[in-house]
């Protein structure tokens, strides 16, 4: 526990595990919308990062991408299938750090269930283009940083908590494990 939480008059810290945490995914990844991709994360070559839209999370808090079979991305995940992803969904709320295992595949009815017209910009034959892959991530662990009560009641207590010289903090951060 850091020493920022030692100093609050409640408990800022809540590890959630199995659909506790599978929801709490769904909101930051719902907050966010999108993250940092980040792969090459065990290989010892530099980490390679790049945003990255997430079309859904399952109700197994898997994440699901449609990525270009062309990629990089698709490559080193090839090689190394660990991948690590950062979300974050606002300027003081709605942080997502997640570990995961990457498979890529190119599932036809996976890539028609998570297809939006707007990906016709990179894909520009339509959901049948066949450069398109399925990137579905499993998440191993993760942590999260978020409020109790949202933005407006945590921004409140940071204010009541500066003009009293004590530690009003509205947060609640913890391990995630599906």
């Amino acid at each position: 526990m850091n020493s920022i939480n030692q100093q609050q008059p409640e408990d800022n810290y809540k590890d959630l595990g199995g659909p506790e945490a599978i929801a709490k995914i769904k909101e930051l990844v719902g907050s966010a919308k999108s993250c940092f991709f980040l792969t090459n994360i065990k290989t010892g070559l530099p980490v390679s990062i790049r945003p990255m839209s997430v079309q859904t999370v399952d109700e197994e808090g898997n994440l699901w991408f449609l990525s270009a079979n062309d990629s990089h991305k698709d490559g080193e995940i090839a090689k190394d299938p660990m991948v690590h992803l950062l979300f974050q969904g606002s300027a003081h709320s709605d942080f997502l750090n997640i570990y995961g295992i990457a498979e890529v595949s190119q599932d036809k009815q996976k890539i028609k269930e998570l297809w939006e017209p707007l990906l016709k910009v990179w894909f520009t034959e339509g959901e049948s283009d066949p450069r398109i892959s399925v990137i579905k991530v499993e998440p191993t662990q993760g942590y999260y940083w978020d409020n109790k009560h949202g933005n407006a009641i945590a921004f409140v207590k940071m204010i009541a908590g500066a003009a009293i010289g004590q530690t009003l903090d509205d947060s609640i951060e913890g391990k995630i494990t599906i």
